[in-house]
């Protein structure tokens, strides 16, 4: 699996750690609604939404992603702040689709995975006109750096935890080798009994069962011993 393909997994754990974010940006920023929204093809997905009153977004709420015309989208295709304080007076923004549920104004960043793959966004809307002022930025710039951190834990380990497990799927095929099979001591490249070398992640599925010993690869003997040759 490619790593720009990989589907972050968010657990409840993680979720409920979200829900405390938004609780707490909605309240200090005195706004109706803050969400941690998702994208995954081909949809935009509300994935963690402020408990606070008048907010219409529930967690799970879906719009098909490609011109949506939703302020996220902007944020995850141009992967910066986007600032609306008034959609009603903006001429670009006035038929956006947030404006049927009276959410006029929008503060959005983007939330970015180590691959730099869009994640999705970190937002406040507001139901009024709201330039909101810079405190509230350097808040949700601090907020956006605490989630993409956790995204790149939860990323790296999911990452490395598939690389390991597509390294354990050969051990069935190890176990299941027979004859005698060497491994070269230093760079543990292995032999069949034919005499051919193979990188061990290029082992044969249906080669017979074997018992393994040590040996060293012409590639070795050259590099290690060459007053041997």
């Amino acid at each position: 699996m490619k790593q720009e393909d990989f589907d972050v997994v968010i657990t409840e754990e993680i979720i409920h750690d979200w829900q405390e974010i938004v609780d707490l940006l909605a309240e200090l920023c005195d706004i109706p609604a803050a969400l941690i929204m998702r994208h995954q093809e081909p949809d935009i997905e509300v994935l963690v939404s402020s408990h606070s009153d008048g907010n219409p977004y529930q967690p799970g709420d879906k719009e098909h992603f490609a011109d949506s015309g939703l302020y996220c989208e902007t944020v995850i295709k141009s992967r910066e702040k986007l600032l609306v304080a008034d959609a009603l007076s903006d001429p670009v923004w006035q038929n956006n689709p947030d404006i049927q549920l009276n959410m006029i104004s929008y503060l959005g960043f983007p939330l970015l995975l180590p691959n730099r793959k869009p994640f999705g966004t970190l937002c406040i809307l507001d139901e009024k006109t709201n330039a909101y002022n810079e405190t509230i930025e350097r808040l949700m710039l601090k907020f956006k750096q605490l989630l993409e951190t956790q995204l790149e834990y939860i990323y790296v380990n999911q990452v490395l935890g598939e690389k390991n497990k597509r390294l354990t799927d050969y051990l069935p095929e190890l176990q299941a080798l027979r004859g005698t099979i060497s491994i070269c001591s230093h760079c543990k490249d292995l032999k069949d009994e034919k005499g051919n070398w193979y990188r061990i992640e290029k082992l044969l599925v249906n080669h017979p069962d074997a018992q393994f010993s040590h040996s060293i690869c012409p590639r070795c003997f050259e590099k290690f011993y060459p007053d041997c040759q």
